[in-house]
């Protein structure tokens, strides 16, 4: 069960932040033409495209698996803007430099920690449902199915919303109904509590991966802590 929702996980991040290298201009200059759903559609069918025949060597060179998915992740996703949510109440206490810091440093060891999963994606694993909000709002929810190994399906929502030039970009991925934002939301509170936000960013810097880990070990048996 934790190896497919580890899967499930990988695939949800990459179907958003994984898009073909070749597609990425395309993406850039048609990104405020792209409705929410479209951008998911388009990433999901291009991300066998740029995995197939490759995942022997990318799983080879970990740092151009990385450079891959840093090349076509930004345009499609609010990395400040989920950092703030991540951080919370904290965010307000935080200085602009802090606040900037820890986003890169958060977006690096998310990065990181999933980017193998996504050798194990394969085409048609990812079904986008049809789409029913409204995009006049400045926020909506693209809802798909993951199909696992054993053939189930792991609900996958992915929360966008519009930017100052009006292009939508997702900022969260819910998991069976579990927020990513709101799970890290927790974890980094009870870390910046315990050791403050410098030493928080400062271990994500040095640590990466292994910080996250950390944190959610030390989360588990928590009042409220999600199994």
């Amino acid at each position: 069960m934790l190896r497919s929702l580890a899967i499930a996980t990988a695939i949800a991040f990459g179907s958003v932040i994984a898009a073909p290298v070749l597609a990425q201009d395309a993406a850039q200059s048609d990104a405020s033409q792209q409705t929410p759903v479209q951008v998911v559609q388009a990433v999901t069918d291009g991300l066998s495209k740029a995995i197939d025949g490759h995942q022997q060597e990318l799983k080879n060179n970990h740092e151009k698996l990385i450079g891959v998915i840093d090349s076509v992740f930004l345009p499609h996703f609010d990395i400040d803007y989920a950092s703030i949510l991540v951080l919370g109440q904290h965010a307000r206490e935080a200085t602009p430099e802090q606040r900037a810091r820890f986003a890169k440093a958060f977006y690096n060891s998310i990065t990181h920690r999933y980017a193998e999963g996504l050798l194990d994606y394969t085409k048609g694993r990812v079904k986008v449902l049809p789409f029913s909000g409204d995009l006049n709002d400045k926020r909506t929810i693209v809802r798909s199915q993951v199909v696992m190994d054993d053939g189930k399906t792991v609900a996958v929502d992915y929360a966008f919303r519009k930017d100052k030039a009006g292009n939508w970009k997702a900022y969260d991925v819910i998991i069976e109904g579990i927020s990513y934002i709101t799970n890290y939301r927790n974890q980094v509170d009870a870390e910046i509590r315990k050791v403050g936000i410098d030493k928080l960013t400062s271990n994500l810097e040095t640590q990466g991966d292994q910080a996250l880990k950390e944190m959610e070990q030390d989360t588990k048996g928590q009042p409220g802590a999600k199994p």
